[in-house]
């Protein structure tokens, strides 16, 4: 039986939350991108660029980028969610 490729580490996921609300999944940015000290914060303007472009070509208006995190990690519930109040007792 062959083995399974191993998964390419050209390119790191991320999930991107825009100012409307809406949610797009798995937003593909180079690795070699993210080696800086700037972390992530490199890879929204990598999105933005993505976006200006997608936007030009369909010729729709960017909505601007209220959050990234990469794919898989748990903080993109906090970003979409609305805090849980708590219940008043009467």
């Amino acid at each position: 039986m062959a083995r399974k490729p191993a998964t390419r580490a050209e390119f790191t996921l991320f999930d991107v939350v825009y100012e409307d609300g809406s949610l797009r999944s798995n937003r593909r940015v180079p690795s070699d991108v993210l080696g800086g000290l700037d972390g992530d914060a490199a890879a929204r303007a990598v999105i933005e660029e993505q976006d200006r472009i997608i936007a030009e070509k369909s010729g729709t208006p960017a909505v601007g980028v209220k959050s990234i995190h990469r794919s898989g990690s748990k903080n993109i519930d906090r970003a979409i969610r609305p805090p849980r109040r708590e219940l008043a007792s009467d």
